[in-house]
């Protein structure tokens, strides 16, 4: 990998305050990029700040919450009136879901839509006239194997992951000649809080690791996966273990598929 790829690159990450988030920005700050982290508790911004060893000059939090980004736009100005661009978004903000689809509320299957899906495409939209003007960026969106096929508990997570392939690979299409670059990341078990945090079908937090969970894959390799599919300019990749082959068998061996996902642990 190049060691100066992302020197002085404004990058722009989502969900910054835990997980693959954290991850991503000890790992960019490492690279002499400069940073504006974004999630909704500032303590933890300003913690994950400190980790990253960076001044003031190279780094900015944003806190806002997911739930509403109608004012994405306004925050996009805030980083062009600091550093002048915005190189590369980092869509990784959201939550997942252990809950069935029959006892889950209309809401929170919204509220899951807004976090999972909307925020990323209004985030992307708010950032794209500047790219459009540089003619440069790249668009990063962290998705899911949950998007490319659904599982237990997980109907309204999956339904936003989905979505976000959809759009995000329509985009690129749209955006490709522009300059503009869109990786879609699908990460499979990483060792993070995302079961911990997951919302149940009543709207509570889930409040357990999951057991498949506690020895996956740590979040600092997922990190450095994701930068190297940057650096490599992918238009989309896997990242975890052996889980992620269930995709391949999935697209290859459809019976087979719904023989296995039948008797995977929800958990």
């Amino acid at each position: 990998m190049n060691a100066k790829a992302f020197k002085d690159k404004v990058i722009w990450i989502t969900g910054a305050s835990s997980g693959i988030g954290e991850a991503l920005a000890i790992e960019f700050a490492k690279k002499e990029a400069r940073l504006i982290l974004s999630a909704r508790r500032e303590d933890e911004l300003q913690r994950v700040a400190q980790l990253t060893k960076l001044t003031s000059l190279d780094i900015m939090l944003l806190p806002f919450d997911l739930n509403n980004t109608t004012n994405a736009s306004a925050l996009a100005a805030q980083i062009i009136n600091k550093f002048g661009r915005i190189d590369i978004l980092i869509n990784n903000g959201g939550y997942s879901q252990r809950g069935e689809a029959m006892q889950t509320t209309a809401e929170i299957d919204r509220q899951l839509m807004e976090v999972n899906y909307f925020s990323y495409v209004n985030l992307t939209k708010a950032v794209l006239p500047y790219m459009k003007r540089q003619k440069s960026g790249q668009v990063v969106v962290i998705s899911s194997i949950a998007g490319k096929f659904g599982f237990y508990l997980r109907s309204s997570y999956s339904a936003a992951k989905h979505a976000l392939h959809g759009f995000f690979e329509s985009l690129r299409l749209e955006t490709e000649s522009l300059g503009i670059k869109t990786l879609i990341v699908c990460p499979g078990k990483i060792k993070t809080n995302v079961s911990f945090n997951a919302i149940t079908a009543a709207g509570l937090a889930h409040n357990k690791m999951d057991k498949s969970h506690e020895n996956a894959m740590p979040a600092e390799e997922c990190a450095k996966q994701i930068i190297q599919g940057i650096v490599n300019n992918k238009e989309e990749i896997f990242v975890g273990g052996k889980e992620i082959l269930m995709v391949k068998i999935k697209r290859f061996f459809p019976k087979l598929f719904s023989k296995l996902i039948r008797n995977q642990n929800p958990y």
